[in-house]
């Protein structure tokens, strides 16, 4: 009786770290950004929601807002447990919390690749075939929390291309999201537009092309960024590491677990010669590049 006794002790305080955060945190919400509308933002993630749910045995939500910067504050405020961030919106969240938050996962793509691209795009028939053809017109960055919308080409568009965008375009703006600056561009409304891609097969407008929100063949790419590390999976650093962890893992084991959901969450299509497939553990240093990168920005809007 006393080995039993024992051992089931033992059990028990095995068991126990993994179990104590439920008690805490009986409904936890993850931000995910506005790079498209809210029905397909959140038709693409309730794959992700219910498997979560179901794998972590807690109520999981997912929080919405209507540009970057309501997610990060909501990370800041604690009103959300995990973000689902670009890079350059982790950055601000970092800024914003003070280093409080832990990146752990990010994208990863069949070729063993974790980047992407930002691109600039203009409409096939418009005679805009490079920036160079781009002068005076109509641009719009997507989101002053976006890397590939915004932080990423305009540091390039200085530091490479040797143009500063207020002086060098007609007029620049910012769209509010990547769906809203291509279907601008697609419109008439901008002449020009930063968004992203993985690849040729898989981005922003070949998205909507998909969803038949724009025609295929009139949105060409006119420019394209050096590979961007892709965004992490986000928790505030005051969760407990327990949390943090089992909720990483399942995040990891989700594409195996329900590939049709993935496949969803993706975005996948079958001519994507590159596709999605899983995730990769990330650590802050990945992203150190961009927190400079940002006060780089900044600190060109206040000598402006």
């Amino acid at each position: 009786m006393m080995r039993f006794l024992t051992t089931t002790a033992l059990c028990a305080l095995v068991a126990t770290p993994a179990l104590a955060w439920k008690e805490d945190y009986a409904v936890l919400k993850f931000g995910i950004l506005s790079g498209e509308n809210e029905k397909d933002r959140l038709m693409r993630n309730e794959p992700l929601r219910a498997f979560l749910e179901e794998e972590l045995g807690v109520e999981v939500e997912i929080f919405t807002a209507g540009n970057y910067d309501g997610v990060i504050q909501a990370m800041a405020a604690d009103q959300i447990e995990i973000g689902r961030f670009g890079s350059s919106s982790y950055a601000a969240a970092y800024t914003a919390t003070n280093g409080g938050v832990i990146p752990t996962l990010t994208t990863l793509n069949q070729d063993g690749s974790t980047g992407y691209y930002s691109i600039v795009v203009a409409r096939c028939d418009s005679g805009i075939e490079s920036l160079a053809d781009a002068e005076g017109k109509v641009h719009a960055f997507a989101d002053p929390d976006s890397t590939s919308g915004y932080a990423v080409p305009y540091f390039n568009m200085i530091n490479v291309e040797e143009i500063i965008p207020e002086e060098f375009f007609g007029t620049v703006t910012f769209s509010g999201s990547h769906e809203a600056g291509v279907q601008g561009v697609y419109n008439g409304t901008f002449d020009t537009a930063a968004t992203w891609m993985d690849n040729p097969q898989s981005s922003v407008y070949t998205r909507m092309e998909d969803k038949g929100m724009i025609t295929a063949g009139e949105i060409c790419t006119i420019w394209e960024s050096p590979e961007i590390t892709s965004g992490p999976w986000t928790f505030r650093s005051n969760l407990p590491e327990e949390l943090i962890e089992d909720v990483t893992t399942a995040i990891e084991a989700f594409p195996t677990a329900d590939p049709e959901g993935y496949k969803l969450y993706s975005s996948w299509t079958a001519d994507n010669e590159n596709p999605e497939v899983g995730f990769q553990r990330v650590n802050h240093e990945r992203y150190q590049w961009i927190v400079d990168m940002r006060e780089w920005i900044r600190d060109q809007r206040r000598s402006g």
